[in-house]
């Protein structure tokens, strides 16, 4: 059974993207655990433009850090799949976001509004000794109105979550082989 599984069986959500990788996959595992997306301008363009309501409905003076893969919570790792977590009320300006520790408290918290998502990395080894890297990711929603609520938004920011994600895949790639051939 995939570890994504055990955490979001059921979901109206989701998408997933692949590409193959020349390394092993705890290597690669280990790169997306380092991965970070700020350096990605697209991405940082993207998350401003994301933000862009929750900046002009509050305070000027308020500030805070822009969304990133920090937000995010390891839910749970084996040889072959790390598992990310994250709660929250994404249609709202400011995300709605909910404090999980782990994935015991993901499996636990029930709230009818919230929508939980889970991003899954899995590294399988190929024949050919290359390792397929897939990103999944779903979105369960706990209720009906949370569902009509998030729709419309998952319709707006599918196209760009795929691209942010397929360029992710290109990053970890890049990493994974750069190490792989012992370079840094």
């Amino acid at each position: 059974m995939r570890l994504l599984d055990r955490y979001l069986p059921t979901y109206q959500f989701s998408e997933t993207h692949a590409c193959r990788v020349a390394a092993e996959p705890a290597s690669i595992l280990d790169s997306v655990v380092a991965y970070r997306p700020d350096p990605d301008r697209f991405f940082r363009f993207m998350i401003g433009l994301r933000e862009l309501p929750m900046r002009l409905l509050h305070e000027p003076e308020a500030t805070w850090a822009p969304f990133g893969f920090h937000e995010f919570t390891v839910l749970d790792r084996s040889e072959t799949e790390i598992v990310y977590g994250l709660i929250g009320r994404f249609w709202r300006p400011d995300f709605g976001l909910e404090p999980i520790n782990d994935g015991d408290a993901f499996l636990a918290f029930d709230a009818p509004q919230a929508a939980k998502l889970a991003l899954a990395f899995t590294a399988q080894r190929d024949p050919d000794g290359r390792t397929r890297l897939i990103a999944e990711t779903r979105v369960s929603c706990a209720s009906r109105a949370a569902c009509l609520k998030f729709t419309p938004y998952w319709l707006l920011i599918r196209p760009v979550s795929g691209l942010v994600r397929r360029r992710s895949l290109a990053s970890i790639k890049s990493a994974s082989e750069r190490t792989a051939r012992g370079q840094t």
